[in-house]
């Protein structure tokens, strides 16, 4: 299949119906006015996230460019820019197959660090920021055997966490107290939270997703924030990602020109459920059935811990669990192209104001990353 062709199946599926399997778990919370012109989080309501955030706690999304939480620079010339850039064979292999994999992004440093701040907000009851996220699944599977951690908006947290064990034998965190013993190792030191943050800045993953998110043949374009992701898979009894197209949950926005950023934080491989795909773009279908999908031939990835994967909103892709002794956690980071309009009246995202249909999603929770003028 030429680099041509491939872009050609990927754009004429748009017009199908997409897949979204059985067994898929993604949900979206919705937030709804209340009568002073507020929006109550619906994910808290359903006991998702916290209810509330203290008022000390700084929302991160009103902060548009990085903060120095990670290992790099960014470019201040169009030629710094180069080094970053996708190579004609990478494009070609994205448009052909619809991903690009093993690209570096991400430091060793880089990766613990942001694995720290995972642990510290992974439970609710540990920071007081947890009601900034638009979703918090603990487990989305609902079964203990097949632990999936999932959650939507953490570039928005940040908070200095300070501890100490005081007389009575707990820890004061900010301004909460919890048994000393219930902390986890990672919180033994201060931590300013912002990694995540930083992330969807990374030149490594917005130069790449400039190149490709306007379509194949195209000039570079100016990229958005959509927003993020974690999965984390734990050893030994992590769960599944069933097979699915990411645009099937973002046709609330048009014209389709997103794309996604898989980040590996550990090592994946098959044995801890690597992210897996059905490269045959020519054979998305409505449905997947089993018998039908027996006949793809599924590509599981090898990922480095820091590369990541960039595919296309219609690549067919999910995993499989975790029996290994190993974890296998992700950040993922979504992107659209600049002017991409909203297609609801609804919120677009849990805890954020609507966008009204029609009009270009934008503001305080969909940043511009990278400015494509730079790139020329």
């Amino acid at each position: 299949m030429g680099g041509r062709g491939g872009g050609v199946a990927l754009q004429r599926a748009v017009s199908r119906r997409l897949v979204r399997l059985k067994g898929s778990q993604h949900r979206y919370a919705t937030t709804q006015a209340t009568g002073d012109g507020a929006y109550r989080n619906e994910a808290a309501v359903r006991g998702m996230v916290s209810e509330q955030v203290p008022m000390d706690i700084c929302d991160l999304s009103t902060i548009h460019h990085p903060l120095g939480a990670l290992d790099y620079q960014l470019p201040s010339q169009p030629a710094d820019f180069e080094r970053y850039k996708l190579s004609p064979t990478q494009l070609e292999h994205y448009w052909q197959h619809g991903f690009v994999a093993n690209i570096p992004v991400l430091s060793e440093a880089d990766c613990d660090r942001l694995c720290e701040e995972l642990a510290a907000f992974q439970q609710p009851d540990l920071h007081p920021g947890h009601g900034l996220f638009h979703e918090f699944h603990r487990n989305q599977s609902g079964d203990p055997n097949n632990v999936l951690m999932h959650c939507l908006g953490h570039w928005r947290i940040q908070k200095v966490v300070e501890h100490h064990v005081n007389q009575t034998g707990f820890c004061s965190i900010s301004r909460f107290s919890l048994p000393s013993s219930s902390l986890p190792p990672s919180l033994s030191l201060s931590l300013s939270l912002n990694g995540f943050h930083d992330l969807i800045f990374h030149p490594a993953i917005t130069v790449p997703s400039a190149q490709l998110i306007a379509g194949e043949g195209r000039s570079p374009t100016s990229v958005r924030f959509w927003h993020d992701q974690l999965f984390c898979k734990p050893a030994a009894h992590g769960g599944n990602v069933a097979y699915h197209q990411d645009y099937s949950y973002w046709t609330r926005t048009t014209p389709m020109q997103h794309l996604t950023v898989h980040v590996a934080l550990d090592d994946q491989s098959p044995e801890n459920g690597a992210i897996t795909y059905i490269p045959d773009m020519d054979s998305i279908k409505t449905v997947l059935e089993p018998d039908e999908l027996a006949r793809f031939e599924p590509v599981t990835l090898r990922l480095r811990r820091g590369e990541a994967v960039i595919h296309h909103p219609l690549s067919v892709h999910g995993s499989f669990g975790n029996r290994s002794p190993r974890p296998r956690r992700a950040a993922v980071v979504n992107f659209l192209a600049d002017g991409t309009l909203s297609d609801s009246d609804d919120p677009l995202l849990g805890n954020t104001p609507p966008v009204a249909r029609g009009q270009p999603v934008r503001g305080q929770f969909f940043p511009v990353v990278l400015d494509a003028t730079h790139l020329s």
